[in-house]
């Protein structure tokens, strides 16, 4: 690729084969149910804990699948011995490497083995267990290889505060209060497994010393460096020394009502999600709970039937997705992306299937008793993955609604339109009073929340607070109902697109670009931050408009496409690739044609950059990791490389053609 641009003319036959190629693979990889399954992996704490639960419950692994997994754990593994945060990450952290250590050896990987050394000896110059992030001692504590009093406190007892309290845990982000629920029980019982010649042996390998004369009291709070990007702040540290006090002695009573109040929480959350849980790691806890619980129980059976569901498995390697799966956001993504290249006529079958498989995830119902879950209205929203998981989230309900509204001129039966206004009721109500949307729920908790997190590797875990990615995807939601379906939600939609406008242009950073929270990142959030602007009713000339599309163009490789790295987003910087990648580049070309006419010469260098790397079978290569979530953490999309280079094509031939 030079910087000379193709011409409008020259590119044209090129673009719509290229399109029509992409339109190929996703007809090849549509599943019968309609959606478009794929990988959903990349966190490298995940599949440890999967290994380490499943041999904790005497859940039996096959031999491809044990197989499998050795092999995803072996090939992550750094050349300096440790694993990173996730597979993309360029260091390693005590946290990950502790857990795949321990799964290696539950797996039956020998100690003696060269991999088993050189993790010891990265381990050993972090200082071995004792400085994993948070999550990683309670996991370790729960299998009988770190001893409860190295923990800080996560007493049960939170849970019976008066509910208006602000540091009631029912305030915080809902994967957050799911996450230290179950910890919170495994905590308050100092619950663990027994120990067997696997744990006495691996004891001795992961420390130092006799794990009998560990100084346990000394290591809490102790956050390695490699696993250090929160650091306790004085208020947490104030926090822990309150309730260090209560813990040397707790109240029996209200210790005993506080772990059956968490308990039947649990039970709350396993019912209202058909054991799938809101993500996977509550899930884990929960299942370990059951068995600790009622072994080999119901609740048990239930937990172990959905585990399988969490797994992917891709050529020879078994891994464990972050979600049961993307399939509800991939799918909405792709119907628009089909829809947008103009080709939704000749391709009906597809988009039927798509429309229903989207029209069968809606929730129709609230959760029973929601108040005493803690959760929020439901009906009429989507869930990232199936309706089965049952939490609602404001973006992928927004696409949903776009993907059915796109889908609508090809398919006999369209969504019903009463079903429809339940979703937009749904996205105004969620709307915050700072205009923007959060995730799954309102805010409900102070932004000063915030410096009591405890995690150590993650960021904005405490609040569900507004996103640029959320708030524009609603936005563009609610402009193309009011479109679709003008009358009594006028003024409320008005009303709302006025709000969230102001909310995008408060966040704009003073570079033109928007910082994204799930995706990778000034690409991603600048997308999302134009798109959201234009359908609340700005102009293409906007100054907001002009000065995103122009850091997109100051940030376009010398081969016509766009990349970033996922630790842009730990850093919160733009941080290049050495080369361009077809996601990033898609988003920057879907954005730039929102835009005024001056981004054109941009908008051909990046056609040309998408032509030139697509490939024969009418692919895009594997890239980075293009999906983040709380700054610290890549996640894989692997669909978005088919699904946006097409779409942004199809937009692009049509803005070179303006």
């Amino acid at each position: 690729m030079t910087d000379q641009a193709p011409s409008w003319f020259s590119a044209r036959p090129a673009i719509d084969r290229a399109v029509e190629a992409g339109l190929d693979v996703l007809a090849r990889d549509q599943a019968s149910s309609g959606a478009w399954p794929g990988d959903y992996g990349g966190p490298q704490f995940l599949l440890p804990m999967f290994v380490g639960v499943a041999r904790a419950t005497g859940l039996l692994l096959d031999g491809d699948t044990r197989a499998g997994m050795t092999r995803a754990l072996l090939a992550t593994q750094r050349p300096d011995g440790g694993w990173g945060l996730h597979v993309d990450a360029t260091s390693s952290c005590v946290f990950t490497t502790a857990l795949g250590y321990v799964a290696l050896r539950q797996l039956g990987e020998p100690a003696g083995a060269t991999w088993a050394a050189r993790a010891r000896t990265w381990l050993a110059a972090h200082g071995g267990p004792l400085g994993s992030a948070p999550w990683g001692k309670i996991f370790l504590a729960a299998l009988g290889l770190y001893d409860y009093d190295g923990l800080d406190p996560v007493p049960p007892e939170l849970w019976l505060l008066p509910r208006r309290a602000p540091i009631h845990p029912g305030r915080l982000w809902c994967h957050c209060r799911m996450v230290y629920l179950p910890v919170s029980w495994l905590y308050g019982r100092r619950a663990t497994v027994p120990a067997d010649a696997l744990t006495v042996a691996l004891r001795d390998e992961l420390y130092d010393r006799p794990y009998g004369r560990i100084d346990w009291a000394a290591a809490r709070g102790r956050v390695a460096a490699p696993d250090r990007y929160v650091p306790l702040s004085p208020w947490m540290r104030a926090a822990y020394r309150v309730l260090h006090r209560y813990e040397r002695r707790p109240h029996p009573r209200l210790r005993a009502r506080a772990l059956a109040f968490v308990l039947d929480q649990i039970r709350r959350e396993d019912a209202n999600t058909g054991h799938v849980c809101i993500g996977p790691i509550n899930k884990l806890f929960h299942t370990l709970i059951w068995h600790l619980v009622e072994p080999g129980g119901p609740s048990f059976r239930a937990h172990v039937a959905q585990l399988p569901g969490y797994l992917w498995r891709g050529g020879d390697r078994v891994t464990m997705q972050g979600y049961e799966s993307s399939e509800l956001w991939d799918t909405a993504f792709a119907t628009q992306a089909i829809a947008a290249t103009g080709r939704a006529a000749t391709r009906r079958a597809m988009v039927a299937a798509a429309h229903g498989f989207v029209d069968r995830q809606q929730v129709l119902t609230d959760v029973p008793d929601r108040d005493a879950c803690f959760r929020d209205p439901s009906r009429g929203g989507w869930p990232f993955s199936t309706r089965v998981h049952g939490w609602p989230i404001t973006d992928c309900t927004a696409e949903a609604v776009m993907a059915c509204l796109a889908a609508e001129p090809y398919v006999a039966r369209p969504l019903d339109p009463a079903r429809l206004g339940w979703a937009i009721d749904l996205i105004l109500g969620w709307q915050n009073p700072d205009g923007g949307w959060a995730t799954y729920e309102r805010t409900r908790g102070p932004r000063w929340l915030e410096r009591l997190n405890p995690s150590g590797c993650f960021a904005d875990i405490m609040i569900d607070r507004s996103y640029v990615e959320c708030t524009a995807a609603c936005l563009r939601a609610l402009a193309r109902y009011r479109r679709r379906c003008p009358g009594a939600r006028d003024r409320a939609i008005d009303a709302a697109l006025a709000r969230g406008a102001r909310f995008l242009r408060g966040c704009q950073r003073a570079d033109g670009s928007w910082e994204g929270a799930w995706g990778v990142c000034f690409t991603y959030g600048t997308w999302f931050g134009v798109t959201g602007l234009r359908a609340a009713g700005a102009a293409a000339a906007d100054p907001a408009i002009e000065r995103a599309c122009a850091f997109l163009t100051a940030h376009q490789l010398v081969d016509g496409g766009w990349g970033e790295h996922v630790d842009g987003c730990r850093e919160r910087r733009y941080v290049t690739t050495a080369r361009g990648q077809a996601v990033m580049t898609s988003w920057a070309l879907l954005a730039l044609c929102a835009g005024p006419r001056s981004a054109t010469p941009a908008i051909a260098r990046g056609v040309g950059f998408l032509l030139d790397d697509q490939r024969a079978d009418g692919t895009w290569p594997a890239e980075h990791l293009a999906g983040v979530f709380n700054k610290t953490c890549g996640i894989r999309y692997d669909n978005y490389r088919k699904v946006f280079p097409p779409w942004a094509l199809a937009v692009a031939g049509r803005a070179l053609a303006r």
